[in-house]
């Protein structure tokens, strides 16, 4: 298995992917990951198994201290020197899953974000998924905002 950053040349996988992972009124558009990584493809972690892409973690720097269903729809709002990484999404095929695959990109995404000096991270998710993103030092700030999907999100942070 081997980490590295996206490049535009792995849209169509990290398409195939997340609509592998999310129901469709979950899932980022092809063109919606092609705006995203015009804007931070650095801000994509890239796990593979040989040639095939496995598991990814992707989303924008800021400097808003919350994560809104804007910043999905627009990846213009990305700020390199923002204080704060906002993870957009965890994904995982589902015969990867269970094998630490997504563990190891969020602590890679954890540890790059430290290294640079950011303030933390930031991610929404569903309640079933709190005590995961807690293993990683992620807290729960209760409800989010975001309307994402039709689905109720719960906001998580790890603060440095």
């Amino acid at each position: 298995m081997i980490i590295r950053k996206a490049t535009i040349e792995d849209l169509r996988d990290i398409t195939d992917v997340e609509a592998a992972c999310f129901p469709e009124a979950e899932a980022a558009s092809e063109e919606s990951f092609e705006k995203r990584l015009n804007h931070f493809a650095d801000r994509f972690w890239l796990l593979y198994d040989g040639d095939k892409l496995v598991s990814f973690v992707n989303g924008m720097v800021t400097n808003d201290t919350d994560l809104v269903d804007e910043m999905f729809a627009d990846a213009s709002l990305h700020d390199e020197n923002g204080d704060w990484q906002m993870i957009f999404g965890v994904a995982t095929l589902p015969e990867y899953r269970r094998k630490g695959c997504a563990g190891m990109l969020l602590e890679r995404a954890i540890e790059d974000c430290r290294k640079e000096g950011k303030k933390g991270l930031v991610l929404t998710c569903k309640e079933a998924k709190l005590h995961y993103y807690a293993k990683f030092g992620f807290e729960n700030e209760g409800v989010s905002c975001s309307e994402h999907g039709g689905a109720l999100w719960y906001q998580m942070r790890v603060t440095f």
